[in-house]
């Protein structure tokens, strides 16, 4: 669902052009219009070509520049591809502006370290505790998303 709280820029919206033009990145886009102004700025680049690099289906790709597809939802893991392959395009977008783009709480650094630590206290516990590390896991990131 589209948040008419963010400040989008375009032909729909040209009081916002001059903003725009002064502030290569705006804040308050939502991740339609951001994902349009990182694929301008790549200069040739396609939403399908972006949709497969990134290894999202095309569809919905599409459904979320068009606003018809909320991204309160997005896999994390989508949202970090999309920013690796902009990258990789040459085009800077950090995380966190993705991430608050599309409305979703911003996830702490990953430290393979800390993950195998995880891992490893999940893969010795009982299935019962197993079940309880999740819920809470579960229910911590429940919290996360409702702050």
């Amino acid at each position: 669902m589209h948040d008419s709280s963010y400040v989008t820029t375009g032909p729909n919206h040209p009081g916002d052009h001059a903003r725009a033009a002064e502030d290569p990145a705006p804040t308050g886009e939502d991740l339609a219009a951001l994902l349009a102004r990182l694929l301008e700025e790549t200069g040739d680049k396609t939403q399908k070509e972006l949709a497969e690099a990134a290894g999202i289906k095309y569809p919905t790709l599409n459904a979320w520049m068009n606003r018809t597809r909320g991204t309160s939802r997005i896999n994390p893991d989508d949202l970090r591809a999309l920013g690796n392959v902009m990258r990789g395009w040459g085009v800077e977008v950090s995380p966190r502006t993705l991430f608050e783009a599309a409305g979703r709480p911003v996830p702490g650094p990953t430290d393979e370290e800390r993950e195998q630590r995880l891992l490893d206290i999940y893969r010795q516990l009982p299935t019962q505790g197993q079940r309880a590390l999740i819920q809470s896991a579960e229910a911590m990131l429940a919290g996360a998303r409702a702050s």
